[in-house]
């Protein structure tokens, strides 16, 4: 192995290990967002209700829908799919696994008053926005939640940000009707849901910047 060869395989080593760590830092912030008891961001609002729903752990529940949305890009793109977007499986199943742990590692977290329920929310809201600006920086695969969005704006004109919107507030409007369908109540859709649709994009677009340059001083 050349040289050359080796610095771009120490490169691609931490990029992945960057990319893992990004991964495990949205599911403590998912992990945090439950312990709330506020309502979860709207990417993780599906796997809450179907796991209260099925008795399945949030975490195997998001291994799922990942799964599901990998195979509507497949769909969806057909012969224009990279075959490398594979890499969202084992990506997700990471992540469906870091979610359990992480909700297993802060099973004594209790907040009991509301302010301290949005203490718990704001970190959560907080760490996911680190974990998909770490995710970003990594340059390697997109999450199967905004691959699902970009296959749609491959093969259909509508900008990446509106086909976000709409995405999310889908995902939540399936959440709000299979909670009242099943459960017979709202569950996992509330003041924090809206918190994490307005803030988790903010504060990733602030973190860019940091992790940009990370990016390009430790990555490469």
């Amino acid at each position: 192995m050349t040289e050359i060869e080796q610095f771009h395989l120490s490169a691609l080593i931490k990029r992945i290990l960057f990319l893992c760590l990004g991964l495990i830092t949205m599911a403590f912030g998912v992990a945090f967002s439950i312990k709330a008891a506020l309502g979860t961001s709207p990417i993780s609002s599906v796997p809450y209700v179907t796991g209260v729903i099925s008795g399945l752990s949030v975490g195997t529940t998001t291994i799922i829908m990942n799964t599901i949305f990998v195979l509507i890009q497949i769909a969806i793109l057909r012969r224009q799919y990279e075959w490398i977007q594979l890499l969202q499986l084992p990506a997700a199943i990471l992540f469906g696994t870091a979610i359990d742990e992480a909700s297993w590692l802060i099973r004594d977290l209790a907040p009991a008053a509301y302010w301290q329920q949005w203490v718990v929310c704001l970190v959560g809201i907080f760490l996911v926005a680190l974990g998909v600006s770490m995710e970003v920086a990594a340059k390697l695969i997109t999450t199967a939640g905004e691959g699902i969005v970009l296959a749609i704006c491959k093969v259909a004109p509508v900008k990446f940000g509106n086909m976000k919107m709409a995405f999310d507030l889908t995902l939540v409007a399936l959440s709000v009707i299979l909670s009242f369908l099943f459960l017979g109540h709202l569950d996992g859709v509330r003041e924090g849901t809206v918190a994490a649709a307005v803030l988790v994009g903010q504060l990733t677009k602030q973190l860019s910047k940091p992790m940009n340059l990370f990016e390009s001083v430790c990555l490469n």
